[in-house]
């Protein structure tokens, strides 16, 4: 009776922490279902309000410009309140931009109420797998952290089928207004998530920090060995703006991490991702097709991730990233050529989609999710956070650029000399991977760390 009582309460420790692991992953949902809302909305929008593609442009780049400064401040206030009452602050800052987007009786207020939606992301995607990696048990903690870059994609892929099936009465307000439903559920359920121990502990309340890890663990050694390794960790302050400044070595991995971001925006993911109806209108769809060809993209996306979770550790990150900017560069240049050469007959369309498709999955594979693994890896533990939060802020602020740029970019050199152009960026970005990432699969990141301050290349550093 006594073990099967043991084991009761062994499942429901692991279903507790399976749960509180899944539910702060909710957030990734959340961010991709704000990035990929907008995209179906736009064409009714810019017919309901008369307004010019550079509106559109400050529309959709308004949330990653408050992504930006809400990054930037993500980690004081993660610090101050703890990663629990930061994950709320960002689900009450989704609901309210989610109903302000859906109300929106101007541009003015849809700028507005995008800024505050991306304030909640920046402050999300700095909190939740900062909190998932505090909380996780050890032997799921890299599966979980995936499970958040997986549900990045998998909101991408449920705002497009949204925006499909609210695009038949044209109403782009229940597109945008919509997900405060899912925003409120998440919401109330993050009143259930226990604070992170790591928090507790550099807030000197260790018997609460214990107490939580009991109900997540139940094992008394191992929560008295991981309250022994947080404050062993705790003993390595973070000194990220005083090294960077002393440092020649740290601001090379600060300057890699940034360039990474840079690289991982200008292949032209969210181009498609913001825009996808106007391109697919520009290949001649109409307004169904575009938005039912915008969930094929999502869907695509989401199932192309897998391919980096089941490579990311058998080949490596160079080879998956000179596969993926390879095809990325394929597909974005086909695509720039029969944009050139004209998109006339059905066969023409169809070859011009699925070209469009093999660039998602390059990205899906590659760039997306290894980026911000490379850009972990490389920083050395006493400025990890300092390096993290400039890759993040960079990628946000090239995010913006990328979205506030395209429309004009068609408008200025036309369709095909657009995407010839990111297919150029994506060559570039294949011969800077060659001189400047290095590998990293299987090397501790202490390794990594003693290569970096040991002056080696940045190439050079994971050998």
């Amino acid at each position: 009776m006594s073990t099967i009582v043991e084991n009761t309460i062994a499942v429901r420790r692991v279903s507790t922490a399976l749960f509180t692991c899944v539910l702060a992953a909710l957030a990734g949902l959340m961010f991709g279902l704000d990035i990929g809302v907008i995209s179906g909305a736009t064409q009714f929008i810019q017919k309901e309000f008369a307004i010019s593609d550079r509106m559109i442009e400050w529309i959709v780049s308004a949330m990653m410009l408050g992504a930006a400064v809400g990054a930037l401040g993500a980690g004081w206030i993660s610090a101050a309140l703890g990663r629990k009452r930061s994950l709320i602050l960002g689900g009450v800052l989704f609901v309210l931009g989610s109903l302000l987007s859906g109300a929106a009786w101007s541009p003015d207020t849809l700028v507005a109420a995008r800024l505050i939606l991306g304030l909640a992301i920046g402050v999300a995607t700095f909190t939740a797998p900062l909190y998932l990696a505090e909380v996780a048990p050890e032997y799921i903690r890299g599966a979980m952290i995936s499970l958040y870059q997986l549900m990045i994609t998998i909101g991408i892929l449920v705002a497009f089928l949204s925006d499909t099936a609210f695009s038949y009465s044209g109403n782009w307000r229940w597109m945008l207004g919509i997900i405060a439903v899912p925003g409120i559920l998440f919401l109330l359920g993050l009143f259930m998530l226990p604070d992170s121990p790591r928090w507790l502990m550099m807030r000197g309340r260790k018997e609460e920090a214990a107490g939580v890890l009991h109900r997540l663990r139940g094992d008394r050694e191992q929560v008295a060995r991981e309250v022994s390794d947080i404050e062993e960790q705790l003993r390595t302050p973070q000194k990220g703006w005083h090294l960077f400044l002393q440092n020649a070595n740290f601001r090379r991995s600060v300057g890699l991490g940034v360039l990474l971001q840079v690289m991982q925006q200008f292949t032209g993911m969210n181009v498609v991702m913001y825009y996808a109806p106007r391109i697919f209108r520009d290949m001649g769809y109409a307004t169904s097709a575009q938005m039912w060809f915008t969930a094929i993209v999502g869907l695509t996306n989401v199932l192309a991730t897998f391919i980096a979770i089941g490579l990311v550790d058998r080949w490596g990150r160079k080879p998956i990233l000179y596969t993926g900017f390879a095809v990325m560069a394929l597909g974005m240049g086909a695509v720039g050529t029969m944009m050139h050469l004209g998109v006339a007959t059905h066969g023409e369309q169809i070859f011009t989609v699925a070209m469009l498709l093999t660039f998602i999955v390059g990205f899906a594979m590659s760039a997306g999710p290894l980026i911000w693994t490379l850009c972990s890896e490389v920083q050395p533990l006493k400025g990890r956070d300092f390096g993290i939060g400039c890759s993040t802020f960079t990628n946000w602020v090239a995010n913006m650029i990328v979205g506030a740029t395209f429309l004009t970019l068609l408008n200025g050199i036309g369709n095909a000399a657009t995407f010839w152009l990111y297919a150029v960026f994506n060559l570039i970005f294949l011969m800077i991977t060659f001189a400047l990432v290095p590998e990293t699969k299987g090397v501790t990141l202490e390794q990594i760390e003693r290569n970096l301050m040991a002056g080696k290349s940045l190439r050079d550093i994971g050998q």
